[in-house]
């Protein structure tokens, strides 16, 4: 019988699925690639805490192994590697921060249609973090709000599930989904990224003013950090700053760099911060 705190299985995937164990070997075949069938490498990029003038962490960004653009690896996943790809997409992306000696924590998209057990994918990513080095508390799983969830309740339980292990988790793209402030009742994330839609333009558009203010109050009542992405000039840093957000990510700050990290220039940081 499963208990309340037992994250449920996915049956959606084929009969003959054989998921990892977590063991060495499978970090070692995910980070070549080998179980997925196609090669893929990553592009980080900072999100700044433009208070502080630091950088807050690293967003992992999925690239071909030439860096094409996220589109030309999505294209080639389906429901027969999708799980595969989730975990070699962990263990690459530990690997990768590891290897270019990464402080800060870095942020790992993850696909919520793509978990077998909780258990098992979580065993694998904490076996590739203690192989390369990289703390667990430095890595945020991120999942896009826009992606539709069959299950809801199940969903939540393995954002519960990765975060009682002590991984951080974010919800990204916030207010552009299928789940919105439903999501969000079921589950508190460590970090929320307002959708660039949101953001672009926020300088000189009221109605979008009105919600960032809300969702600052909103995330600050619960706890929530809360991050602007998409940020693409001084006027909509300015804004966002004064309105009290201090987590900040877009190609104002710096653009993805591939198989590298960003250098910002430090005149894009506001001479005053909220």
């Amino acid at each position: 019988m499963r208990s309340d705190s037992t994250p449920r299985f996915n049956p959606s995937f084929p009969v003959d699925f054989v998921p990892l164990q977590g063991t060495p070997r499978d970090c070692e075949d995910c980070g070549k690639a080998e179980r997925v069938g196609f090669q893929f490498d990553y592009a980080f990029q900072p999100i700044v805490d433009v208070a502080a003038r630091t950088v807050f962490a690293h967003e992992a960004l999925v690239r071909g192994p030439q860096g094409q653009g996220a589109a030309s690896v999505l294209a080639q996943v389906n429901e027969h590697n999708r799980y595969r790809f989730d975990q070699a997409c962990r263990v690459k992306a530990i690997k990768s921060a590891s290897e270019l000696g990464i402080a800060e924590p870095i942020s790992v998209n993850f696909l919520p249609n793509a978990i077998y057990k909780p258990e098992l994918c979580i065993r694998t990513t904490v076996e590739a973090a203690r192989a390369h080095g990289f703390p667990v508390q430095r890595i945020i799983f991120e999942v896009t709000e826009g992606e539709r969830i069959e299950d809801g309740p199940w969903f939540a339980d393995i954002l519960r599930e990765y975060k009682r292990c002590g991984f951080m988790t974010a919800i990204d793209d916030f207010g552009a989904g299928y789940a919105g402030l439903k999501l969000l009742s079921d589950f508190q994330p460590d970090l929320i990224k307002l959708d660039m839609d949101l953001i672009r333009g926020v300088h000189v558009d009221k109605p979008r003013q009105a919600i960032v203010r809300s969702m600052v109050a909103l995330c600050a009542d619960m706890g929530i950090q809360l991050i602007a992405e998409g940020i693409e000039t001084v006027a909509e840093r300015d804004f966002l700053s004064d309105a009290g957000i201090r987590l900040m990510q877009g190609y104002l700050f710096a653009r993805p760099a591939f198989r590298s990290t960003a250098r910002i220039d430090p005149a894009v940081f506001p001479t005053t911060s909220a």
